[in-house]
């Protein structure tokens, strides 16, 4: 009988303890976390107490767990954005296979750094790009693939982050400013810039972009706004965090990543006392809001990638795709893909809602991509869809379309 993997967990937040790390309670016989390790002692011990681990390996320092001399076969990094080289690395030094969350790395040569550890060692590290694993970007891989629409000419994608979305995440939260993670269009779109190339099937050569912080901003405070939304006077702001974190009932995310306290004083505990109580209008983010980035492939086909703040999360992404015999309109909140065939005229649609909705692990990618990931552990060949090398194409598009949008220039890959 095959032993379950055993898994080290370095980073216990949303990511760690929500996203990957259940599907060691689904298939306890193919997974298990033996070691966690996070700076958090609240984080840390509800990680170990949800997933059964022992007492002496609960670790506050990554480097602790992977210096333990615990018996694994991977590790789980879900560390802050910034912390995801070192860890990554050493744990391929100590034999280790390694799930690795995005954004990989800030810069080219970090990047490099984790491909010659994985080449070096002989280890795996796959990039938790999921949107690989999700039946609906695999629907529409699958059109392109068989033919049916030609030719992909050119494509048009939207992630439609959500305006209470991106107040949370990229206004008042961890990932507001450049300097202390990523570019948002790291942090939140190499998984876009991934989906844009695994459905192209061609590398990416030049990179346009454009965007700005335009709205967010303290001039654009409403009159009768206050430093903090408990104490705010503007009745119908969209942005307001009692809107936002006060739904009755309501504990997962990203009530969670608020308070762990769920009840209404301590919400507003939280609210009063933290950083998501703050105006969008006051806080020190410096991310850009909104950012269209124009990408050109191999063979002359392109591609128009849109993030924006300004749309309902609801939505989730939308993409259009352009092919020389017919096109592809599809919806991932509800899994609508529309194809038209210009031969025939005929139009199909197929309509697949996930049975947890949007909610549900980006449409069950994240699940998908463990379970991938354990398969390979088990000795299955190209169970993952990705291989470090693809993956770093991804960053690459994101760190040129920065450059783009900052210089004014077209950028050659």
């Amino acid at each position: 009988m095959q032993q379950p993997v055993r898994m080290i967990c370095l980073g216990a937040g949303s990511r760690g303890m929500d996203a990957y790390a259940p599907y060691a309670l689904l298939c306890p016989d193919k997974l298990r976390f033996v070691a966690v390790a996070d700076p958090v002692e609240e984080k840390r011990g509800a990680f170990a107490a949800r997933y059964h681990v022992p007492k002496e390996f609960i670790f506050s320092d990554w480097r602790d767990a992977l210096a333990s001399g615990v018996e694994a076969d991977a590790a789980l990094v879900a560390t802050q954005d910034n912390h995801h080289v070192e860890p990554a690395v050493t744990a391929m030094e100590r034999g280790l296979d390694v799930l690795l969350e995005k954004p990989v790395a800030k810069t080219a040569a970090e990047l490099a750094r984790i491909l010659d550890a994985s080449e070096r060692t002989g280890r795996s590290a796959v990039v938790c790009h999921v949107l690989r694993y999700t039946r609906f970007f695999n629907g529409i891989k699958a059109v392109i693939d068989g033919g049916e629409i030609g030719e992909v000419q050119a494509v048009s994608h939207c992630e439609n982050i959500g305006f209470w979305h991106m107040a949370h995440s990229y206004v008042r939260g961890n990932w507001r400013r450049e300097d202390e993670t990523s570019p948002m269009i790291l942090a939140k779109s190499c998984h876009d810039t991934d989906i844009l190339l695994y459905l192209m099937g061609k590398d990416c050569r030049r990179v346009a972009s454009f965007g700005s912080l335009k709205h967010f901003r303290a001039e654009n405070a409403p009159e009768g706004s206050a430093a903090r939304c408990l104490d705010c006077a503007v009745p119908d702001c969209p942005y307001n965090a009692a809107r936002i974190y006060m739904i009755p009932g309501y504990t997962g995310w990203p009530i969670n990543v608020v308070t762990s306290d769920f009840s209404p004083e301590g919400r507003m505990r939280a609210l009063r006392e933290g950083p998501y109580g703050r105006c969008v209008y006051r806080c020190d983010n410096d991310v850009v809001d909104h950012q269209s980035t124009i990408l050109e492939f191999d063979g002359g086909a392109s591609a128009t990638m849109t993030v924006s703040a300004f749309t309902d999360f609801r939505h989730g992404r939308t993409i259009h795709v352009m092919g020389s015999h017919g096109e592809i309109r599809a919806k991932m909140s509800d899994e609508t893909i529309e194809v038209t065939d210009f031969r025939t005229g005929s139009v199909r649609t197929t309509e697949n809602p996930p049975i947890g909705g949007m909610a549900d692990g980006h449409a069950g990618g994240d699940l998908a991509l463990i379970d991938a990931f354990v398969r390979m552990e088990a000795g299955e060949e190209n169970a993952v869809r990705s291989s470090i090398r693809e993956s770093i194409q991804s960053h690459l598009i994101c760190f040129a379309a920065e450059e783009s949008r900052k210089n004014g220039v077209v950028v050659t890959l």
